[in-house]
């Protein structure tokens, strides 16, 4: 996949996190992107690695929204602090 790809993704993973995580979120769009990217390679790797899931599969998707979430959990605490 090429970095457009991989910034769409993560702009959907992003979305759907911020959608998902109850309470105010006020970031940019480049900071949703950011946040979806990183959510998902995070969950991609991590998946991978414990074995949960191989490359290709939808449950790599689902892992990415919950990696994004979790981001958004840990930069709402550094943010709050």
């Amino acid at each position: 996949m090429g970095i457009i790809g991989t910034i769409f993704i993560g702009l959907i993973v992003g979305l759907i996190a911020r959608f998902l995580k109850p309470g105010d979120d006020s970031m940019g769009w480049i900071m949703t992107i950011l946040l979806g990217i990183g959510g998902s390679l995070a969950a991609t790797y991590g998946g991978q690695a414990l074995g949960i899931y191989q490359a290709g599969q939808g449950a790599g998707f689902i892992g990415a929204i919950v990696g994004a979430v979790i981001l958004l959990f840990i930069y709402a605490m550094i943010k709050k602090n």
